[in-house]
C-alpha cells in the first residue's frame, strides 16, 4: 500500500505521462500515445486516482473511435470502463467529458439508445458546471463550448443533421471557442455537416472561414480536416469556389 505521499507522486506522474500521450497524439504518433495512455492508467490505478485513471482510458477510447467502425467494439468497451472508473467523481465537467466519449463510441457502434442516454447525462452535467470549481485533472476543464462541439458531431454520426448544426453553431457563437485551432476544427466539422445537408453554398462559406482561421496554425487535426474537405469536394470539380478551396488545402498540406 502506498502512503499518501506515494499516492500523490503516482497521481502527478500519471498526469504528466498522460500529457506526453496527448502531445504525441496531437503530433499524429498514435502508437506512442497509446503506450503513454496505458502507462498513465497503470500509474493512476496504483495511486487510487479515479479521475486520472478514467482520463487515461478516455484517451485510449478516443484513439479507437478515430480508427473507425472496425474498432467500434473496443472503443465502446474502453469508454464504458472510463465511465465506470469515474462513478465516484462529482465534478460535472469531468462527468460530461467521460459521458460524451461514451456517447461517441456508442454512436460509432450504432447503439443509438446508449448514445442518447450518455448525451443526456453529459448535457445535464455540463449545465451544472458554471460556478463549480474545477478539479485538478484536465478532464474537469471540459467546457460548455467543447461539449457542444462534441455533441454536434455525435448527432451528425447519428444522422440528426439539424441538431448537429445547432450544437456546432452554439460552440462557435454562444460559447466562444476563441482559440484559433479550436474554432478552425469546429468550422471544418460544420462545413461537413452543411454539405451533408445538401447546402453547398453554406458548406463552401464555412470551409472558407475554416481555412482563414487555420492559416498559420500547425496541427495534425487541421491538416486532416483540410484533406477531408478536399475529398468531399472532389465531386464538385468545375465549381469555381470549390476548386479554389481545394487548391488552398493542397497548398496548406504541402507546407506541412
Amino acid at each position: 500500500m502506498l502512503c499518501a505521499t506515494g499516492r500523490a507522486l503516482y497521481s502527478a506522474t500519471s498526469q504528466l505521462v498522460h500529457l506526453a500521450g496527448w502531445m504525441a497524439q496531437d503530433e499524429g504518433n498514435q502508437g506512442m500515445a497509446q503506450q503513454y495512455y496505458g502507462h498513465a492508467h497503470a500509474l493512476a490505478a496504483e495511486a487510487g486516482d479515479p479521475e486520472s485513471s478514467a482520463t487515461a482510458l478516455r484517451g485510449l477510447a478516443v484513439q479507437a473511435i478515430d480508427l473507425g467502425p472496425k474498432f467500434a467494439a473496443v472503443a465502446l468497451r474502453l469508454s464504458e470502463r472510463c465511465v465506470q472508473e469515474a462513478r465516484s467523481i462529482d465534478d460535472p465537467r469531468a462527468v460530461s467529458y467521460y459521458q460524451t466519449t461514451l456517447a461517441d463510441a456508442a454512436a460509432l457502434d450504432g447503439d443509438r439508445r446508449t448514445a442518447g442516454l450518455a448525451l443526456a447525462v453529459s448535457q445535464t452535467a455540463i449545465e451544472r458546471s458554471p460556478g463549480h470549481p474545477p478539479g485538478e485533472s484536465w478532464a474537469s476543464h471540459f467546457s460548455i463550448g467543447r461539449c457542444a462541439h462534441h455533441s454536434g458531431m455525435i448527432l451528425f454520426r447519428l444522422g440528426d443533421l439539424d441538431s448537429a448544426v445547432e450544437h456546432l453553431e452554439q460552440a462557435l457563437d454562444i460559447h466562444g471557442l476563441d482559440r484559433r485551432r479550436s474554432r478552425a476544427i469546429v468550422l471544418a466539422d460544420l462545413g461537413k455537416v452543411r454539405l451533408r445537408q445538401g447546402d453547398l453554398d453554406e458548406a463552401l462559406a464555412t470551409w472558407t472561414e475554416f481555412l482563414d482561421c487555420a492559416d498559420g496554425v500547425r496541427l495534425v487535426k487541421i491538416g486532416e480536416a483540410a484533406e477531408d474537405m478536399s475529398a468531399r469536394l472532389d465531386r464538385y470539380r468545375g465549381v469555381a469556389e470549390a476548386d479554389a478551396l481545394v487548391r488552398r488545402a493542397e497548398q496548406r498540406v504541402a507546407r506541412g
